[in-house]
């Protein structure tokens, strides 16, 4: 067991270096003119009492050529309800093939699919089966759109 929470804790290692924007085109970060603030194109968050994340520029367009990973973290025996706000609006696609939101039940781009989801119908409330969510925005180099708001909240297992 010692073995499998090593490997787990250098590729939780390497996802943060990652979201932190070391290496990958997407995940650096921006400043908006209106608010000269900064905003993360991602992130690995565990707050206690849940929270908000939002798309690049939300509620303007997003930029184009962009992707963001974030990974959401319960507490041990909590599970995540991920709910997308009404102001939701992803350019559309069959299959949502360019601009979408992707859903993963677990803490890797390889966990078990929720679903992919774009176009201007929020998606539906997310339940994960346990502690971590991986969520996706991908935006192509063409049509952006306003992008999404999305809250989270825990529940008991």
């Amino acid at each position: 067991m010692i073995y499998g929470r090593s490997v787990f804790h250098i590729v939780a290692s390497l996802i943060i270096l990652h979201l932190s924007g070391a290496t990958k085109k997407g995940t650096e970060k921006q400043t908006t003119s209106d608010t000269q603030k900064s905003v993360q194109c991602g992130t690995w968050t565990k707050h206690a009492e849940g929270g908000i994340f939002t798309s690049p520029n939300y509620p303007s367009k997003y930029p184009p050529d962009r992707e963001c990973i974030y990974i959401i973290e319960a507490a041990p025996r909590q599970c995540i309800e991920l709910y997308f706000d009404e102001k939701y609006s992803i350019e559309p696609s069959w299959e949502c093939k360019f601009d979408h939101i992707e859903v993963r039940d677990g803490p890797f781009g390889f966990s078990p699919i929720i679903g992919r989801f774009c176009g201007q119908q929020n998606p539906p409330v997310i339940k994960s089966s346990g502690r971590f969510l991986w969520i996706k925005f991908f935006a192509d180099g063409e049509l952006e759109s306003m992008g999404f708001s999305a809250r989270y909240n825990f529940t008991p297992e």
